[in-house]
């Protein structure tokens, strides 16, 4: 096979990156590595390489490093696969990859790719899931050095302090017949299931049913937003009165001021989004999909 990895630049030295990419090169396989320095520079390389016709791309880093190759590869049908090195990991998690990187290339070279559905925001593809509001703002000011000592910890802490503040957004939903206008806390758009370091916000979602799925939390009092999080770890808060959740193949979003979004470990502030389901759009090598036993 003939592979590109696309490696975040600040883990383009670790050990065991570099034992991965000797090993293949013993198993017969081309492999060029192209590691980022700067933002958007994955979109532009796995762009060139599957224009130039390559068997996989394998995005090797977090979720931002798996949006910019999945970005790269809008148009092509090249395959892409992942080596999670990044800190919350959440798509690779959901669908079986190994956090161990010999173990994640083994799913590149041993299992067939598998044809998924994304989703875009205002254009820009996006692979797991996205999110406004609080959990964008928490994600958004969780600092580098604090990701890489202490992980989706590092996240969590994050999060309290924005629970602390405690500031609702105004914003209208229009899609496929829905309609919401209101005061709200977080939404989360979701193709896959998990986002936030393992949270379920989306625990009705399937990345092949060419649909998307959103789920608004609206703006409560403090105690009862703070259970609600708690039950959205194991997806089990749809059933609040102040919870939304619906399936739509696209929706918009204007929001009276700009909203603080995450898309696959990338952010934004936005006033205006358009999201859009893109059925069976990618080949991705994984080893299951979400919610399908192992």
């Amino acid at each position: 096979m003939h592979l590109v990895l696309v490696v975040h630049g600040a883990r383009a030295d670790r050990p065991d990156f570099r034992h991965l990419v000797g090993w293949v090169r013993e198993k017969g396989h081309l492999v060029e590595v192209r590691p980022t320095w700067e933002a958007g520079e994955g979109v532009t390389i796995a762009a060139a390489a599957a224009h130039d016709g390559v068997d996989v791309v394998v995005a090797v880093g977090g979720d931002g490093t798996v949006n910019e190759v999945v970005n790269g590869l809008d148009g092509y049908d090249t395959p892409l696969g992942i080596i999670p090195l990044g800190t919350a990991n959440d798509f690779a998690r959901q669908v079986g990859i190994p956090a161990d990187a010999d173990h994640a290339m083994d799913v590149v070279l041993l299992k067939a790719p598998i044809r998924v559905d994304t989703l875009s925001l205002n254009g820009r593809r996006f692979l797991n899931a996205s999110s406004g509001g609080m959990g964008a703002e928490a994600t958004a000011e969780t600092p580098s050095e604090a990701k890489a000592s202490l992980g989706p910890v590092a996240y969590a802490i994050s999060g309290m302090r924005k629970l602390a503040d405690f500031e609702s957004r105004r914003a209208r939903f229009e899609g496929d017949g829905f309609e919401f206008d209101g005061e709200i806390l977080l939404f989360t758009v979701g193709n896959a299931r998990a986002t936030g370091a393992g949270t379920l916000v989306a625990p009705h979602a399937s990345m092949v049913d060419g649909v998307l799925d959103l789920c608004i939390v609206e703006a409560m009092p403090r105690r009862d937003f703070a259970r609600v999080v708690l039950a959205m770890k194991k997806g089990e808060h749809l059933e609040h009165e102040r919870v939304h959740y619906v399936q739509l193949r696209e929706v918009s979003i204007t929001a009276t001021e700009p909203l603080s979004v995450n898309v696959d470990g990338e952010h934004a502030e936005l006033t205006r989004l358009v999201y859009r389901a893109r059925p069976r759009d990618l080949q991705v090598h994984l080893h299951h999909l979400p919610g399908m036993a192992e």
